[in-house]
């Protein structure tokens, strides 16, 4: 079979032929093993400093609180400036905050309150990088490949983080220690910044024009006029209300507490939901989405979140495994179609402020459920608040596939471009 052959039989691979789009993916594979890494060296510093849930919640919500005030500013800057140019910043932040950390622990200066400091300065710089993610995609690919783009996001997400990158982690933690761990993610982040100077810059799709608050108005109005975007956003943010704070707090508590096992075991876990998520990121780059996208998205959403109980009913770490890995291959699934929605009904100039309005909507309350976490989890114990957080999300993400216009956007894989609010 010849090379153009080949192509053709394995779509995910097609939007690599694009130089820049390229370089982009292989400098965030890097970061994101780093950021697998730091999942477990962060859960197990934090745990090792105090034994407490609340303290991962602290944590928690010391790093969702800066990018969720900072995501907005992040959209509309997105679509003023080098997009380029904002995720680069955003990676530079990260990587020095991420060598202050190394620098503190390896020391053996670090105190539960600095480490707080510098999550927060970390999350604050995270809040720029997805909404300039998000709208300089279609600017790197064909949109007849977006599918494939999105398909292989969520294949190199799972597989670097939660597969390559939590093994690694646990076994960084246990060889050389958290602030080894937090200096290698450091370096990854460094490579992803050299990768982004290699991109030719990427101007936005139009001259900035007004202020930095009308250009914000503009694109919130496109979202109130668009009901498959804002009830989509206000699921997300009650779903993720009622399960991820209590999935990301009390996961590593239930390994490392309750079942009693090692950072090699929440390694196994997290990784068995990254291996679910490149299967399922394959299947679908590979066959498409269906042509009702919309329900879709929602129906594998509900599943992802009611997956979350079975954290709760989970007696051994196979179980979390399983359970991890049906969280993980439902939401990708679900990501895949809804990105690529996105991108193709929503013009453009006007992609990062809709990008930034979805983070900050659906993460709006993230904070007050890590915050919310520990406290129920005191209240009713660890495994009834994940058995009622995945129950009560999926509930909640279901019902918004109702609300009128949602499932108007049902359409074949080249919908037209949806309207904007005045």
């Amino acid at each position: 079979m010849d090379d153009a052959g080949r192509a053709r039989r394995v779509r995910l691979l097609t939007p690599l032929a694009h130089r820049d789009f390229r370089i982009l993916w292989i400098g965030m594979s890097v970061s994101l093993m780093g950021d697998g890494v730091m999942l477990v060296a962060l859960a197990w510093q934090v745990y090792t400093l105090s034994g407490s849930p609340a303290a991962m919640s602290a944590v928690g919500v010391a790093r969702a609180v800066p990018q969720v005030a900072l995501v907005l500013l992040g959209g509309v800057v997105s679509d003023r400036f080098d997009r380029r140019r904002i995720m680069l910043i955003s990676d530079l932040v990260r990587a020095v905050s991420l060598v202050t950390l190394a620098a503190l622990t390896l020391g053996g200066a670090l105190a539960l309150w600095q480490l707080i400091v510098v999550v927060m300065v970390y999350g604050g710089a995270a809040g720029f990088y997805p909404p300039a993610y998000d709208a300089i995609v279609p600017t790197l690919v064909l949109k007849s490949e977006l599918v494939e783009a999105n398909a292989l996001d969520q294949f190199v997400r799972p597989a670097a983080v939660q597969i390559g990158g939590t093994a690694l982690g646990g076994v960084l933690v246990a060889g050389i220690g958290t602030g080894g761990a937090f200096a290698f993610d450091a370096l990854t982040f460094g490579v992803s910044v050299f990768c982004l100077l290699c991109i030719r810059p990427m101007p936005p799709p139009s001259e900035p024009v007004g202020s930095v608050w009308a250009d914000f108005l503009r694109g919130l109005g496109y979202v109130r006029a668009n009901s498959w975007l804002w009830a989509t956003y206000i699921s997300a943010t009650f779903a993720y209300l009622l399960f991820l704070g209590p999935a990301e707090v009390l996961l590593p508590y239930l390994v490392k507490n309750v079942l009693e096992g090692s950072a090699g075991d929440l390694g196994l876990v997290l990784t068995s939901g990254g291996l679910s998520a490149v299967l399922v990121a394959l299947a679908v780059g590979q066959i498409g989405v269906p042509r009702r996208f919309m329900t879709f998205v929602y129906g594998s959403w509900t599943l992802a979140t009611l997956a979350v109980a079975g954290y709760g009913l989970s007696t051994n770490s196979w179980q979390l495994a399983a359970a991890c890995a049906a969280v993980n291959g439902f939401e990708t699934a679900g990501l895949i179609a809804w990105a690529t929605a996105k991108q193709r009904l929503v013009p453009a100039a006007l992609l990062g402020r809709v990008s930034s309005v979805e983070w900050f909507v659906s993460i709006s309350l993230l904070p007050l459920s890590y915050a919310l976490a520990a406290p129920v989890a005191a209240a009713v114990g660890v495994r009834t608040t994940l058995i009622g957080a995945g129950v009560l999300g999926a509930v909640v993400t279901l019902v918004f596939l109702y609300v009128p216009g949602v499932r108007s956007v049902d359409r074949d894989s080249d919908p037209r471009p949806a309207k904007e609010g005045t």
